[in-house]
């Protein structure tokens, strides 16, 4: 780290996928083993007209972090001049946000009660005159 170009960190990327072949059929399911797998190589060869989509490469990146793979990210940074970032685990990322649905779903009482509080005197006054 840092690799010669995004495209080397992104071989790194699918190396730790278990190799062109099982990166290439989880990007493009269809396409059959031997087709995804020459289609994801000319996408990593600078020399071709070949592409990743941003989609494309965002599921990539996704699946090498999956695996413990960071090269793709952490070559972006660098290249971009950014800090370096840090993985947030799936349990961290889940325990934060189920404290924040809850801390909507308190929010959202508040607002019902206070809303209900409002009206009542109004149903009040209606049922005296």
């Amino acid at each position: 780290m840092p690799y010669e170009s995004i495209n080397d960190a992104l071989i790194e990327c699918v190396r730790a996928c278990g190799g062109s072949k099982s990166a290439g059929v989880a990007l493009w399911p269809t396409k059959g083993v031997e087709a995804a797998q020459r289609h994801l190589l000319a996408c990593l060869n600078p020399e071709r007209n070949e592409k990743l989509s941003p989609n494309e490469l965002m599921l990539l990146l996704r699946l090498a972090r999956d695996k413990g793979c960071h090269a793709g990210m952490q070559q972006l940074s660098h290249e971009l001049s950014y800090a370096q970032p840090a993985p947030i685990e799936p349990k961290d990322e889940l325990a934060e946000l189920l404290r924040q649905n809850l801390e909507a779903h308190r929010e959202s009482q508040r607002r019902q009660d206070r809303i209900e509080r409002l009206l009542q005197p109004a149903a009040s006054l209606r049922s005296v005159a």
